[in-house]
């Protein structure tokens, strides 16, 4: 099975790995990476995020161990859109989280349109951190927690919150 999921990865953390798992055990994986332009338009404004170069690097770090495991093939492919390589007609399924399923809704619609079939959408569930909010990039950064979802104290041991 052709397989698509694609984000800004930035940091990777345990959520994204959750969709790297369900990912490579379906198939071969295309993973789309946002561009520093697509991902300066749809984050928010007082958030950096690293250059397209760096997070793929990291990226293709972390992802090698699934393609690995599982005796997959993996691509890393730069988005310049948000349906991105998903609308492209090679792909049965798409992996996405519970905030992107409607976009998964979406690409079906433009595939659709296009005469290609719809993608199969996988859904993989919320990785929560241990103080039970969800694990996000954005989280980490704010130096909430860490990328495992560990609270991350400040030096009076309390959690670090903005």
């Amino acid at each position: 099975m052709k397989v698509a999921l694609g984000g800004t990865f930035d940091p990777v953390h345990d959520g994204h790995r959750a969709l790297f798992e369900r990912a490579f055990h379906l198939g071969d994986v295309t993973i789309g990476l946002t561009s520093d332009e697509l991902a300066a338009k749809t984050r928010n404004s007082d958030r950096h995020i690293r250059p397209f170069e760096t997070r793929k690097r990291d990226l293709v770090d972390e992802v090698e161990s699934y393609a690995d495991e599982y005796d997959r093939t993996y691509e890393v492919r730069e988005l310049t859109e948000p349906t991105g390589i998903a609308t492209e007609p090679q792909f049965e399924a798409l992996v996405v989280s519970p905030e992107t399923e409607t976009g998964g809704k979406r690409i079906n619609e433009i595939r659709r349109d296009r005469g290609h079939e719809p993608l199969e959408i996988e859904i993989v569930p919320h990785v929560h951190a241990a103080d039970g909010d969800i694990v996000s990039s954005t989280r980490i950064v704010r130096g909430e927690i860490d990328q495992h979802g560990n609270v991350t104290p400040n030096s009076d041991g309390r959690p670090k919150r903005q």
